[in-house]
């Protein structure tokens, strides 16, 4: 598939989809296979899961290549919450979109959401956290400078939250 420009998906006109509060600046294409699709003919809901996880992994090395290092990650999924809008049909042109809100000091929050390139038809979107992690001692860290300077830097303003 090729690359999406994010500036020609139209808004969604479902008036159940929030309206973000920042503009969606990455997307990423996604290509449906056939065991992607239910009995009902649309894309199993389970399916969804993994695209998030497709949109952070081009997300993260895009935004951030010189701090980004896949082998050795220092952030984790803590928390996904799904909202399911409309079903999405395996013929139907659909991208990831991703995004960081916020930043506190041990993690950060990012909406993304599966849309059809096409229509701006909003399929679903989740609210993810993510937290600072130590793979050596299985514990938590503090959200590291240099992805908090990335990541504002990206999206273009400040994500850190005011206490």
């Amino acid at each position: 598939m090729d690359n999406i420009d994010i500036s020609k998906i139209p808004a969604s006109t479902n008036p159940r989809v929030p309206v973000p509060s920042h503009p969606f600046r990455h997307a990423v294409p996604v290509q449906l296979r056939f065991n992607d699709i239910d009995m009902l003919g649309h894309l199993n809901n389970a399916v969804y899961m993994t695209l998030f996880d497709l949109g952070k992994a081009h997300y993260f090395p895009e935004v951030m290549p010189e701090v980004v290092n896949l082998e050795h990650i220092n952030i984790v999924v803590v928390n996904i919450n799904c909202n399911f809008f409309a079903p999405a049909y395996i013929k139907e042109r659909l991208a990831v979109l991703t995004r960081v809100d916020s930043i506190s000091v041990h993690s950060f929050t990012m909406e993304q959401r599966v849309v059809n390139v096409d229509t701006g038809e909003v399929k679903c979107a989740a609210h993810v956290v993510m937290a600072g992690f130590d793979p050596a001692t299985a514990t938590g860290l503090p959200i590291q400078q240099e992805w908090i300077d990335g990541l504002c830097r990206y999206e273009g303003r400040d994500l850190r939250v005011k206490k």
